[in-house]
């Protein structure tokens, strides 16, 4: 029963972590604008930086973070984190000034690193046999801050574009005096381990790229299918209030739908379309799929048909499972984990690049001195870069397993 519990704390943590990026979405056109007094393209550029300074944070601390729980031990590591977490929303809310909100990212993206520390518990108390089934709890969690934390910070809005943050807050506070009672630490004396910088370095697991044979092509396709993608988080709330004049609680709605679509998508539709075209097969029906879909979204200019269609641009996130497949079969059992780390840091590059560059291009296709007028403009960035992940995916040989 107490393992079910701290289960259910590791659970719950993941899920406030993801809402409270997904939370605060729907508010921050409106929150920036009143704290910098500029426009909505400003304010769009103001809002990559933040968003870029989360993933930033979370991209330096992972592995530090992760190694600091091997020392100290789990459970100081994770209340903490929730500790200073539940400040930073506070600190957010009540912000006046575009640098505390800079500075409350700052903070946020590190206490928000904590998806090591929470795999290496659940680690800890597992089986062997029961690991898999319980990771896989792990990424549904994460995945259920995102579809939620749109939905209710659309919702928080009405009462004004503070709520999100105070309710932030006061999850984090809650989920904080479960864990004091009922996560136990699970790191011993005989399984601790002592700190070392250069095993924290977050270098360490980029310059393993030129050691994983054969992989290098397909983890350059990732980081540029990974940057495209972003352009819904980064920009869906500027784009649709630009083109469509929707509320932040239409833009939480949309987003909510699309984070359940992706939620099944990737949690059982997948599996079909595995089976049926294989991984090859499935990359390249994704690339495909996500090109039609930017294409659409950058010309499309019909509020309810945006509404309709948002829940199926999902119907393309299969792209990115695929291409991992793909290098774990090609990788020794010996380098999977090593292989990870890469992957991961691969995606915390187009994380943190992505939303500042596809910002920017929203700003400079929707300012009144400019050339063209399209809102959708970083959509059809994004489409262009479908065209370059399809050219790299096919112009060049399969990859092979590598022995066993």
């Amino acid at each position: 029963m107490g393992s079910n519990r701290a289960i259910s704390f590791i659970l719950i943590t993941l899920v406030i972590d993801a809402m409270g990026i997904g939370l605060i979405i729907p508010v921050m056109p409106d929150l920036i604008r009143q704290v910098t007094g500029g426009d909505l393209g400003q304010a769009a550029i103001w809002g990559g930086v933040l968003t870029t300074v989360f993933a930033t944070m979370q991209f330096l601390f992972g592995p530090l973070i992760g190694s600091l729980s091997d020392a100290v031990g789990r459970r100081p590591v994770l209340l903490t984190s929730l500790a200073v977490l539940c400040a930073d929303y506070l600190v957010m809310g009540f912000a006046g000034s575009i640098w505390l909100l800079i500075l409350g990212r700052l903070v946020g993206g590190i206490t928000s690193a904590t998806m090591s520390t929470c795999n290496a518990f659940i680690a800890d108390i597992s089986k062997p046999e029961e690991k898999a089934a319980r990771f896989g709890l792990v990424g549904a969690a994460f995945g259920a801050g995102f579809v939620f934390g749109p939905a209710l910070g659309g919702l928080l809005a009405e009462w004004g574009t503070r709520a999100p943050f105070f309710a932030s807050a006061a999850l984090a506070f809650a989920n904080l005096c479960f864990g004091y009672f009922v996560l136990p630490e699970t790191v011993t004396d005989k399984t601790r381990r002592a700190f070392q910088w250069r095993r924290a370095n977050f270098l360490g697991a980029l310059q393993q790229l030129r050691k994983l044979p054969g992989i290098g092509r397909l983890l350059l396709i990732t980081m540029i299918y990974e940057f495209a993608f972003i352009v819904y988080p980064a920009t869906w709330a500027y784009f649709t209030q630009e083109r469509f004049g929707w509320s932040p609680g239409l833009v939480g709605l949309s987003l909510m739908l699309f984070g359940i679509s992706l939620v099944v998508v990737q949690a059982g539709l997948i599996r079909v379309i595995l089976r049926r075209l294989g991984e090859r097969g499935t990359v390249i029906y994704g690339i495909l799929f996500n090109l039609s879909a930017f294409v659409i979204l950058a010309l499309l200019t019909n509020p309810y048909l945006a509404l309709v269609f948002t829940p199926l641009t999902s119907l393309g996130a299969v792209v990115t499972p695929a291409l991992q497949g793909m290098m774990s079969r090609a990788v020794a059992d010996d380098a999977q984990g090593e292989l990870q780390g890469v992957i991961a840091s691969v995606k915390s590059l187009a994380q943190m690049s992505a939303p500042l560059i596809l910002t920017q291009v929203f700003f400079l296709f929707t300012r009144p001195e400019g050339v063209i007028y399209l809102p959708g403009a970083a959509f059809a960035l994004s489409a262009l870069l479908m065209v370059a992940c399809g050219v790299l995916f096919v112009a060049k040989p399969r990859v092979t397993s590598a022995r066993r």
